[in-house]
């Protein structure tokens, strides 16, 4: 006999809704009413566009620009505070001499005579390898870190008395640094080509580019497959002082005894 007489039954006319049901209909609430969201925010236009997205190189050149503001604000800031301290303050000639080589030697004045500058570039687009040598990997075409460090570092010892990278002075805390094919500079950030420009006795300058191997090693580069390389000589050149932060914590110094002294910053 079946038990169906003593089973509740449901009232005639009402609809059992269960779970499964009940979450498919939600899926497709949210599913139109996202359909009409995204025609109201279309109005008729491509809302999948790389314009509309925010790259990442986007976010670079922002805050190398903001780093750039930040820059001459500081550097407006500085002048200020040194013209405050070189009013009366009580100190020497021979103390204001002292100063005045200290900041020469920070890079953080103006320096001006004889320079030159060494501009470097990737290859053009298609280059081919010249006549004796191998076809090119895309590496082969780029400027690469050690090849900016290897122009600064060949006019330093060439005697240079100052050197700017692009638009920016160097110091002893710089520090030169490429990803892919741009240029990383004391928070900002640069594409080729790129302008080396220092100041000292051009001869002496030149012949360090001609000794260092490294310059030499770019150089079989240039003649293999195109890349750019040009030095222009210059009568008169004048570079800014250094006018960003310095981050430097900590150092030291060794003396002829070979011990060392440290000091450290209260940055």
């Amino acid at each position: 006999m079946s038990n169906s007489a003593d089973s509740p039954q449901e009232p005639a006319g009402r609809r059992t809704w269960h779970p499964v049901r009940l979450l498919t209909a939600a899926v497709f609430a949210l599913a139109g009413l996202i359909f009409v969201t995204s025609f109201n925010t279309a109005k008729g236009t491509n809302i999948r566009t790389d314009a509309s997205l925010l790259k990442l190189s986007d976010l670079v050149r922002e805050r190398s620009q903001k780093n750039a503001e930040l820059d001459e604000t500081t550097a407006r800031v500085r002048d200020e505070v040194d013209a405050l301290a070189r009013r009366d303050d009580g100190s020497t000639k021979a103390e204001d001499a002292r100063l005045g080589a200290l900041e020469k030697a920070a890079g953080t004045t103006k320096v001006a005579g004889r320079g030159l500058t060494v501009t470097l570039n990737d290859a053009p687009p298609g280059a081919q390898a010249a006549p004796g040598y191998p076809e090119p990997q895309a590496n082969d075409l780029v400027i690469h870190q050690q090849d900016l460090q290897a122009v600064v570092n060949a006019l330093w010892k060439g005697g240079a008395k100052g050197i700017r990278v692009m638009d920016q002075r160097l110091i002893s805390t710089s520090a030169v640094r490429c990803v892919g094919n741009t240029l990383i500079l004391q928070g900002r950030v640069y594409s080729p080509p790129y302008r080396i420009t220092a100041v000292g006795d051009t001869g002496k300058l030149q012949r360090a580019l001609d000794d260092s191997t490294a310059v030499q090693n770019y150089l079989l580069y240039v003649k293999a497959y195109g890349l750019g390389w040009k030095v222009d000589d210059h009568e008169a050149v004048s570079l800014p002082g250094y006018s960003g932060t310095v981050d430097l914590h900590h150092a030291e110094t060794a003396d002829a005894a070979g011990a060392t002294e440290s000091t450290e910053s209260t940055d």
